[in-house]
């Protein structure tokens, strides 16, 4: 699995006996975006499918809405002696006319894993403006189709299989038709290269689909799902007071606590239905 993981000697501890061997860890390095060679972030997550993580987050701040406005995404030299490249840099050239990021939108030093918003530079810049509306969204599922929707989340993690240590997001069609699937260290970051690889897919908005996280549902989250268009976003943990406030504002339909045919539903229960109608 190359960078993905690493190998590191445990002592394990089990029943009062003793031993050493080696362990299969998730791997986190730093990830530094740039935009025309201009850093705009930098974030601790899994190398892997580095170019969506980039292209996902520049959707989630707003920065682009189609592939056409990215002209390229490549790896820089890395911040080595020698100059080698470390594919820890990814820097994004724009399309002409597209506007760079503003200053606000810039992180103070990095984000870490597992938080996307910490270190935003300004509240301002907290409550993005998406492109699309999701409230009008025709979008219908059933609860028995989202209840199959976290086994097959799970059935799909290969390097969670491995090393027990990784988020993941899926996206899925209103019948349960798996999309995407990616793995991260970091939630925010799985969300972010679904969401990259759907952009260059040139699949955005994401009309008709449902959004599933490994973890809980936070307030970035749902707002990353609100820019990418996308209807619906189900989580099998818990959601925080704004993250519901968010969806609700926006017509998106948030489910929480999603294990086997239990759900809750926090807003936008219009589209769950018996007898879904797509």
């Amino acid at each position: 699995m190359g960078r993905v993981t690493a190998r590191r000697r445990v002592l394990r501890i089990s029943d009062g006996q003793y031993s050493e061997r080696p362990d299969t860890l998730v791997a986190e390095e730093p990830l530094e975006i740039r935009v025309g060679g201009k850093a705009m972030t930098i974030t601790m997550r899994t190398p892997g499918a580095d170019f969506d993580l980039a292209a996902g987050f520049l959707v989630s701040e707003g920065v682009v809405r189609t592939a056409e406005e990215i002209v390229s995404i490549r790896y820089c030299a890395g911040a080595t002696a020698d100059g080698s490249n470390t594919y820890n840099i990814v820097d994004v050239e724009l399309a002409p006319g597209v506007a760079p990021p503003d200053a606000s939108l810039e992180r103070n030093f990095y984000t870490t894993s597992s938080c996307g918003l910490c270190g935003k530079a300004s509240l301002d810049a907290v409550r993005t403006h998406t492109h699309w509306s999701v409230a009008d969204d025709p979008l219908q599922s059933t609860p028995g189709v989202i209840s199959t929707v976290p086994e097959q989340l799970r059935g799909g993690q290969r390097v969670f299989d491995t090393t027990g240590g990784l988020h993941a997001a899926g996206l899925f069609t209103g019948y349960g038709e798996l999309l995407c699937l990616r793995e991260d260290v970091g939630r925010h970051n799985a969300v972010d290269k679904v969401i990259g690889y759907a952009l260059q897919s040139d699949m955005l908005p994401l009309r008709g689909t449902i959004l599933m996280v490994s973890g809980r549902a936070s307030f970035e989250l749902v707002q990353k799902a609100l820019m990418a268009g996308i209807p619906m976003l189900a989580a099998v943990s818990a959601p925080s007071s704004l993250a519901v406030d968010l969806a609700a504002d926006n017509g998106l339909t948030l489910v929480g606590f999603l294990r086997g045919s239990s759900m809750n539903v926090y807003s936008g229960a219009m589209r769950l239905s018996q007898h879904a109608v797509m």
